[in-house]
Formats: structure tokens, C-alpha cells, sequence
């Protein structure tokens, strides 16, 4: 059995709260290029040219980088409730 937790939940602070919302755009963001670039090769563009390859570098990077954020949230609230704990 694991010890109690502390009757108050830990408050959720305002940065968790931006990584959070930073990493769900970043997800939806990557999810409309990808679209973009389904839709684009289907009406033949030439993905070497305009912002094109912007949009090709987001499906990639952007997912990574939500990714790295949540983990980044999950470690901070599992370190502000291992403090919380061990005050109580």
C-alpha cells in the first residue's frame, strides 16, 4: 500500500497549466500540416517552395516537442506531490 495522500490535492500552478495547453496546440498544430500536406499533394503542389517546407519540418518537430513538454509537466507535478508529502 502506498502512504496517504494529503487530504488538500497539490494546486495546479500556472506554468503546468501553459506547458499543458503549449503542448496540445503544438499536437493540433502538427496534426493540421499534416493534412495540409495530404491535401496539398493530392492537388500536386511543389513542396520545395514556399512555406511548404515549414509546414514539412512542424509534422516532425512539433510532436517531439509536445511530447517533451508532457513528460516536462508529468516530472514537475510528481516532484511538487513527492514535496507536498514529505511536508505533511
Amino acid at each position: 500500500m502506498s502512504a496517504p495522500t494529503p487530504s488538500a490535492d497539490v494546486p495546479v500552478r500556472r506554468i503546468d497549466r501553459i506547458l499543458s495547453f503549449t503542448a496540445l496546440g503544438l499536437l493540433v498544430l502538427s496534426v493540421l500540416c499534416f493534412f495540409a500536406i495530404l491535401i496539398g499533394s493530392g492537388m500536386h503542389a511543389h513542396f520545395n517552395t514556399g512555406i511548404w517546407p515549414a509546414v514539412g519540418i512542424l509534422v516532425y518537430i512539433a510532436p517531439i516537442v509536445a511530447f517533451l513538454l508532457i513528460i516536462t509537466v508529468v516530472v514537475m507535478s510528481f516532484v511538487r506531490r513527492a514535496r507536498a508529502n514529505k511536508a505533511h
